[in-house]
């Protein structure tokens, strides 16, 4: 196992009192939290979330990734019981200054594939077998997943961990996203319908 767990805490948030465990890769140099509220039990909600400081902190319209986080939470906490996996991946695994510089690419008109495969990268570049090592130190082996995102379901089963369900994570397109969540869809796959 590469990732070691380091701490764990409690965590109240706007929506409920949740628990956080850290753990830390540290030949990658790498941190990963796992918050989760009730018990850790296998079938239960969760949501893969690759860090998005830009999304989540920030703010930004340019993206979906704060509105889902803040769904997957009151999500769970309406629920009393769920997970969610905070992957230090931003910008789907190409860092924060390669993703200011595909946003620099986006504002000269490519999008969101297209500035990362000009840097570059491949359109997503995480790994998902993180997510295998954190929940199996929490003895989960199935859960119900809440994403759009093919490839997590994907990435998830081709590591060992069973998706019983998929939970759509959908928000409303604004004017600074509607291009880029089109972009998801079509050449990412993802599940998306159209909100009108």
């Amino acid at each position: 196992m590469t990732i070691q767990k380091k701490a764990e805490a409690k965590l109240p948030t706007h929506w409920g009192d949740f628990s956080v465990i850290a753990y830390e890769d540290e030949a990658k140099d790498e941190e990963h939290l796992l918050l989760y509220m009730g018990d850790l039990t296998n079938d239960s909600l969760l949501r893969i979330h690759s860090q998005c400081l830009t999304g989540d902190t920030l703010y930004s319209l340019k993206c979906d990734c704060g509105s889902q986080l803040a769904m997957a939470l009151e999500r769970i906490a309406s629920e009393g019981k769920g997970m969610i996996i905070y992957m230090a991946q931003e910008g789907r695994g190409i860092g924060l200054v390669n993703k200011i510089r595909a946003y620099e690419l986006q504002d000269q008109g490519m999008d969101t594939v297209e500035a990362n495969e000009a840097l570059g990268f491949a359109a997503d570049e995480r790994d998902y077998s993180y997510c295998k090592e954190i929940l199996s130190s929490v003895n989960i082996s199935s859960v119900k997943l809440m994403t759009n995102n093919p490839r997590k379901i994907n990435g998830l089963e081709e590591v060992g961990i069973k998706v019983t369900e998929r939970v759509p994570v959908q928000i409303d397109p604004n004017k600074h996203n509607e291009n880029y969540l089109k972009v998801k869809a079509d050449k990412l796959g993802h599940m998306l319908t159209d909100s009108d």
